[in-house]
């Protein structure tokens, strides 16, 4: 994995409240976190613009598991 030296001035308020969330108390690993369910969110926000993969498909017939109606 390639990395980058990127100074940054984090609000501590938001930093504070983000490692009480997650448990993450790095704050390299917190940002590096941050920007993955940032890309996460993002990504599955445009995926969701576009219609999904195949707009055109109709709807897709689930298995029911046994014993439901």
């Amino acid at each position: 994995m390639a990395t980058r030296m990127t100074p940054v001035t984090i609000d501590a308020t938001l930093l504070k409240r983000a490692q009480e969330l997650t448990g993450i108390t790095d704050a390299e690993s917190l940002v590096n976190e941050s920007l993955r369910a940032l890309i996460e969110r993002e990504s599955a926000r445009e995926l969701a613009r576009r219609g999904g993969s195949q707009p055109q498909l109709g709807p897709i017939p689930r298995r029911r598991s046994e014993g439901i109606t």
